[in-house]
């Protein structure tokens, strides 16, 4: 299928994809798709084809999670974002044929994308990859400050901590980093002294949208 009315946005970690998704879908009256959006998917999932999206549904004890050694959680990490692209290729036919403009948060490759919608379609934001390492901690989610919990209560906390951040730091790499920018698609670079209204004025020129 190729989607004429869904924009995606893809690229790093604390970039801002989840908050333009949210703005641009109030400013167009239309439909956010936001970050984990396919949790929403309707039907059980088999834990033989998305073994890695129920490795947490399926886990008896949640420090296994974190003791998991960098390269494990890189590679379950890699198998979630295919697993996802999987689930969102599935839900988004349905979602949009309501008529409105979608605005999605996207695990979506971006081979995947060349081929599903037009190229000015999908937008990359970028952070720095150094950020998560710095902030993943600090931001109030639930699930990251459970994380934290289950870190703190490792019997080597300190080691565990350093255990879980090379993790991050395989995830966020950036390999992955150059692999966006240079991706084709149009960019946008996480800036600290602008605003959410000033990069949505961005992303709408990115995407065609400005008026």
């Amino acid at each position: 299928m190729f989607f004429e009315n869904v924009y995606f946005i893809t690229g790093t970690s604390y970039a801002g994809k989840s908050t333009m998704v949210k703005e641009l879908a109030k400013k167009y009256n239309g439909i956010a798709c936001e970050e984990n959006y396919h949790d929403n998917y309707e039907g059980e999932l088999d834990a033989k084809e998305f073994p890695c999206l129920t490795y947490t549904r399926d886990l008896e004890d949640w420090h296994d999670f974190i003791r998991r050694t960098p390269q494990e959680y890189k590679d379950w990490s890699d198998g979630v974002r295919k697993e996802c692209e999987i689930l969102e290729l599935r839900m988004l036919p349905e979602i949009s044929e309501k008529g409105k403009k979608v605005f999605v948060d996207t695990n979506i490759s971006n081979e995947t994308l060349r081929k599903i919608a037009p190229l000015n379609h999908t937008l990359v934001m970028l952070a720095d990859p150094e950020i998560p390492l710095r902030r993943f901690f600090d931001r109030p989610d639930p699930e990251k400050q459970f994380l934290y919990q289950l870190i703190m209560e490792e019997p080597d906390s300190e080691k565990a901590m350093e255990n879980y951040l090379q993790g991050l730091k395989l995830i966020c790499s950036q390999e992955d980093y150059d692999e966006f920018e240079q991706s084709g698609f149009n960019v946008i670079y996480r800036d600290e002294d602008r605003t959410i209204e000033q990069t949505v004025t961005l992303a709408e020129k990115a995407f065609g949208l400005e008026k």
